[in-house]
């Protein structure tokens, strides 16, 4: 079972997908599994075991209150007698742990530079999102197998993808301007550790000079890296 979910947390890992691992860190006296028996709860499922009944549907809720928190960890005790149902007489103590996911970028936009950014980023620790309504772009063999294409408008992506100010970062190359413009505008609303535009000083003055008129704060408009690159 322990290799079932070190298998299920490295899938779970690779895509992303949030989830929280508990483990039993400790116990006193009878206990229904043993130190270091695992489980993975995700937001629809779970595998492995902690031991079943109360104790198990308890630590199931807090594992997913976790994932709706901020907090990455935290540990709970729980008397195995009647308030749960269960009569080993012992107590567990449980770990839950929201795993940090790796970097992600978001490159907006599958022309010729999405592209060559998408190779350049093969094989690094970034997980890649290429987004694009262009479907003869999206689709280009020149895209790595790695990279997570997304045939659709930048807004459906967006707002169902996960923000964060340590994980994500953003490039916006699109064939627009106002696309570009509207996508930067979206993405300084929300967290990101690198927000990056390409294009030049006049079209990056254009630019600020508009969010400037709609009363975007300073510190929001220097977010953003443009010229992107070096």
């Amino acid at each position: 079972m322990e290799w079932d979910c070190i298998k299920a947390l490295a899938e779970r890992s690779a895509s992303s997908e949030p989830h929280v691992v508990i483990t039993v860190c400790g116990h006193e006296g009878s206990a229904p599994r043993n130190l270091g028996a695992k489980m993975i709860v995700t937001d629809k499922a779970f595998l492995g075991t902690i031991g079943g009944g109360h104790l198990e549907k308890k630590a199931i809720e807090e594992a997913r209150a976790l994932l709706s928190s901020n907090e990455e960890a935290l540990h709970r005790k729980y008397p195995l007698g009647g308030a749960l149902g269960q009569c080993c007489g012992g107590s567990v103590d449980l770990l839950f742990e929201k795993p940090l996911s790796g970097p992600e970028l978001y490159v907006f936009g599958a022309g010729h530079v999405g592209q060559a950014l998408c190779r350049t980023m093969d094989g690094t620790h970034f997980k890649v999102h290429v987004i694009d309504d262009r479907k003869e772009w999206i689709e280009s063999t020149s895209i790595p197998d790695s990279v997570h294409r997304h045939y659709c408008e930048w807004d459906a992506f967006a707002e169902e993808a996960e923000w964060s100010g340590e994980r994500t970062f953003v490039a916006v190359m699109t064939y627009r301007h106002d696309i570009d413009q509207a996508i930067v505008s979206y993405a300084m609303e929300r967290p990101a550790k690198f927000i990056g535009l390409i294009g030049s000083q006049a079209k990056w003055k254009r630019f600020q000079n508009r969010f400037q008129q709609k009363g975007t704060s300073q510190d929001q408009i220097e977010r953003i890296k443009c010229p992107i690159g070096l």
